[in-house]
């Protein structure tokens, strides 16, 4: 914890509240740092990032959304891999996250075996209900749940020949009740304080595979929390006629669980919301951004076009429909509007071990943060 504290000092004594690339750049490089191991379910990584997002609210001078703490505490459970990850396939020793992973669903095992052919890509050890498949990439996610079977999802280029015999040995420790906390903030508005501009974004990833290694989770999805700070320390030292308030929620790699806790219990009122904003994936922008649920908000889809024309910001905004795929969903279910947003283009990282700070490149951050800022000023009639 003394590490994180001296990360709160450094970030606390940062000045020049704007569009800091730099600024974003740091902060993209320390939640990707094995301080946050992945900003998950081991080492206490997910709590560690929750303490410091809300250490950054703190000094940027947010207050919370209710009571005294930025924290909204909830639960739910998940299957880990804290410890064990071993792995040899035809003799050969396999380097986690880069040859192979665990499928998020499997049980610990300590067994060896020939394997049988199943099909064009599955090899099975039924004595041991072990699965090897062939994969071209490897993706990791989560799981709520705990299966009776193992499957090893192996890089295909990582091995000669097909799968012949395994060794594996691999713990895991499924949470029935693993503690999370959304982080909640605000900067009172000037003119209108019960109208709410709610930008949101997730600060949790998929965490650790094993004592050795983690998914760095920059594009996804330090990339869009990098952006809501730059966003709360504008507001903060700007504040806005509207009430702008920050969400970073957990558990969105688990199922969108913080966003839908949330809204099942809101620390504002979910009919005060006069709009949110969402942004997950936003590291890159080569091609532009898509916005989901710009059919959906006709009016204020066109509005940000015409934004983004007259300040020449982004190659490109495309639209798209309705979708469950980010923290906006269970708010829009709600009847409150909601965009999100994507990066286009630029590297293809995702759910993997390579998508890390160095190799992220921050295309758009200045232009999107003054897109959503213009679009702020004319939700408010500025």
């Amino acid at each position: 914890m003394k590490r994180i504290a001296g990360i709160l000092i450094l970030f606390s004594a940062t000045t020049g509240f704007s569009q800091d690339v730099a600024f974003a750049r740091k902060m993209v490089d320390t939640l990707t740092s094995p301080t946050f191991w992945g900003r998950g379910y081991t080492n206490d990584g997910m709590k560690k990032a929750a303490d410091f997002l809300s250490g950054q609210f703190q000094a940027y001078g947010l207050k919370p959304m209710s009571g005294n703490a930025f924290l909204q505490a909830f639960s739910y459970p998940v299957n880990t891999f804290p410890d064990k990850m071993d792995v040899a396939v035809n003799g050969k020793d396999l380097v986690p996250g880069k040859d192979y992973i665990v499928a998020p669903q499997s049980k610990g095992v300590k067994a060896k075996g020939d394997l049988q052919r199943s099909d064009s890509v599955q090899f099975v050890n039924g004595a041991s209900r072990v699965i090897i498949k062939l994969e071209d990439k490897l993706t990791w996610s989560v799981s709520p749940e705990q299966a009776d079977y193992t499957v090893i999802q192996v890089d295909r280029k990582s091995i000669s020949g097909l799968p012949e015999n395994f060794k594996a040995n691999i713990e895991n420790d499924f949470v029935k009740n693993f503690k999370a906390a959304n982080v909640c903030g605000m900067v009172r508005g000037t003119v209108k304080p019960d109208s709410v501009i709610l930008i949101t974004a997730h600060y949790d990833h998929l965490g650790g595979m094993g004592k050795h290694t983690y998914f760095p989770g920059a594009n996804d999805n330090a990339s869009g929390i990098s952006l809501l700070l730059n966003l709360a320390r504008h507001y903060a030292a700007h504040p806005a006629p509207y009430t702008i308030a920050f969400i970073c929620f957990a558990g969105e790699e688990a199922g969108l669980i913080g966003s839908k806790y949330f809204t099942e219990n809101p620390l504002v009122p979910l009919k005060k919301i006069r709009f949110l904003v969402n942004t997950d994936l936003a590291g890159t922008g080569d091609e532009g951004i898509t916005v989901v649920n710009a059919t959906e908000f006709p009016k204020e889809f066109a509005m940000m076009i015409t934004i983004n024309d007259e300040q020449k910001l982004l190659t490109n905004i495309n639209s798209r429909g309705k979708a469950a795929n980010s923290d906006h969903y269970f708010f829009t279910e709600k009847g409150v509007p909601a965009f999100f947003f994507y990066t286009m283009g630029g590297i293809k990282a995702y759910h993997d071990v390579f998508d890390k700070a160095e190799t992220l490149p921050l295309t758009e951050h200045e232009d999107l943060f003054k897109l959503v800022v213009r679009f702020n000023e004319r939700l408010m009639g500025k």
